[in-house]
């Protein structure tokens, strides 16, 4: 008989609270990359390196540090650590197996991205921690919260002592340093690079791409790592399936966000008020690191309560399809996002664009994500990407259409 997790998971059997966290971390996420794909890279670590960052810019910079930074991705990595225990359990049988065909097939789709799409990826770390993390599920979830934790501090300590050693060396944000803050040929270049088209700019990509998951894996990998395990803890305990109480929800959400985005905002305010000085940069980037843990979390309590309120199902909605759409969802941000910058579309708008219009270009996806998600899924039973990942690793094509009622 087969086993009940070697079949996608039915309409009826999902868990919506899932669907909606997950397409408001999908959708937070793009505020994050997006960014990246108008602005030098180097930027992101030292915002003065390209563009302007005063006025509107400085406060978009601080709104996208402040509500987004690690936090969206804090809520995917959990996601999707709870997801393998939605699908794998603690068995070890046909269900595991599927498990790493799904790996390695998100393998192969994050190779495609990062490599000729966008370096951002972050499918390729997931799928092979994905390998890694499914070892810990048959371990309570008071282990898994305290391994967990380990990694994320193991992170954090590595990003504190790399600030702190920065600090004390201002020759370490000299130009050119590491590339973060490049010389004006070096900045010519990339820039026109991208704005020369798609095909032009995918050396810089694949280049970007090969440094930035060398990187990300090593000096980020033990966070993403304990961060779904939390994630897997979390969903045993039923926090993920909003079967904790109301009133719970409510003061965890109150007294996380009460406590991390202030202190954020803080932080911040003290960058854009010193022109974005080194010495104030490193302490809300080290804060970020560990605030993000406490924000993110606290969205997820808001998110388990909204999930708990039936007065608010139409607004789930939209988001709960998103969330359902999330692969998909990933990766048109991703088509969408590298043709406007390399000018697929029209004009090419690398290093056209400030950071206030991406805020407007993100809003923009975000629209059209949350209206097209719940029209798609009224006639097809998955996005077209999840359709395509799920036949892969079943070795079959899945149904696709909508039975007729």
């Amino acid at each position: 008989m087969m086993n009940q997790h070697t079949a996608p998971v039915a309409a009826k059997d999902r868990f919506v609270s899932l669907d909606v966290l997950r397409g408001i971390a999908v959708l937070g996420i793009l505020m994050v990359n997006a960014p990246t794909f108008f602005i030098y890279w180097g930027a992101m670590e030292y915002p003065p390196a390209h563009m302007d960052v005063t006025g509107a810019n400085a406060d978009a910079w601080r709104i996208m540090t402040v509500f987004f930074e690690q936090k969206f991705i804090t809520l995917f990595s959990a996601l999707f650590g709870a997801g393998i225990m939605l699908i794998v359990g603690e068995a070890e049988d046909a269900s595991l197996k599927l498990h790493y065909r799904r790996m390695i097939w998100l393998l192969v789709f994050g190779l495609v991205h990062g490599f000729v799409f966008w370096f951002g990826d972050i499918l390729t770390a997931y799928a092979l921690i994905g390998m890694l993390a499914v070892l810990f599920r048959r371990m309570s979830a008071i282990k898994l919260v305290l391994w967990g934790l380990a990694l994320i501090a193991l992170t954090n300590l590595m990003l504190v002592l790399n600030e702190v050693s920065m600090a004390q060396n201002p020759a370490m944000m000299e130009p050119t340093t590491f590339g973060v803050v490049p010389d004006q040929e070096s900045l010519d270049m990339w820039v026109n690079a991208y704005q020369s088209g798609f095909w032009p700019s995918r050396l810089y990509n694949v280049i970007g791409n090969a440094v930035a998951q060398l990187s990300g894996i090593i000096f980020f990998g033990p966070r993403v790592l304990g961060v779904m395990l939390v994630g897997m803890a979390l969903f045993k305990t039923g926090f993920l399936l909003a079967r904790w109480g109301v009133g719970l929800y409510a003061g965890l959400a109150t007294l996380c966000l009460g406590v991390g985005l202030p202190s954020l905002w803080w932080a911040s305010s003290q960058v854009v008020q010193s022109g974005f000085a080194h010495e104030t940069l490193w302490i809300v980037g080290t804060l970020n690191a560990f605030a993000s843990l406490v924000v993110a979390f606290g969205y997820a309590s808001l998110v388990m309560l909204i999930s708990k309120i039936d007065l608010l199902r139409l607004v789930r909605l939209p988001f709960a399809a998103a969330g359902r759409m999330a692969f998909t969802n990933y990766l048109t941000q991703t088509f969408v996002m590298t043709a406007l910058a390399t000018g697929i579309f029209g004009a090419p708008l690398y290093g056209a664009i400030e950071r206030h219009e991406i805020v407007y270009v993100v809003l923009t996806v975000w629209a059209v994500q949350l209206i097209i998600s719940p029209i798609w899924l009224s006639v097809f039973r998955f996005g077209p990407f999840e359709w395509l990942w799920r036949s892969l690793s079943y070795g079959k094509l899945q149904p696709f259409l909508k039975a007729k009622a």
